[in-house]
């Protein structure tokens, strides 16, 4: 089996939002402190600008990080997808559209099935694994770039 999806999931996943969260509410009790019991008013922006972050952060997460699923494996021609721990096979002609983002960090490839899974939905999203550059954000993805490949050869169209 080859790993088509990034070992790094897991930060993006679980540590990045706690170390985010967690360290936005370190700057809200400080804030909070300097304003409720320093009795000084005029940090009340020291309150404002963490929950504004907290929430642009949410919004972010949601849109970017939480919908990824924690690995991709490709095994001839399926892909075993595990999410929380369950593994998933699909098979690459249930694969409709492969769609890769590079200008987002960490960059992104979505699966747009023929046929819902049960535990996945329509959409399966991954980061991809694989070197990172800067001159990489503007050359296509090299696994999004197989995928498209492969699933082309299935159907019986010349890549």
């Amino acid at each position: 089996m080859q790993r088509l999806s990034s070992p790094s999931t897991f930060f993006y996943k679980r540590v990045f939002p706690v170390f985010w969260f967690g360290l936005l509410s370190l700057v809200l009790a400080a804030g909070l402190f300097g304003t409720v019991f320093a009795h000084r008013p005029d940090l009340w922006p020291m309150l404002v600008a963490p929950v504004l972050m907290m929430g642009i952060g949410m919004v972010l997460f949601r849109a970017l990080l939480f919908d990824l699923v924690d690995e991709v494996w490709l095994e001839g021609n399926q892909l075993v997808v595990k999410q929380r721990g369950e593994p998933s096979r699909i098979e690459l002609t249930n694969v409709i559209n492969v769609d890769s983002s590079t200008m987002t960090n960490p960059p992104r490839i979505t699966l747009m099935l023929r046929q819902e899974s049960s535990q996945l939905g329509k959409r399966v999203a991954f980061i991809p694994a694989g070197p990172r550059s800067l001159l990489g954000a503007f050359k296509p993805n090299p696994v999004a770039t197989d995928l498209i490949q492969r699933i082309d050869a299935l159907r019986g169209r010349p890549a």
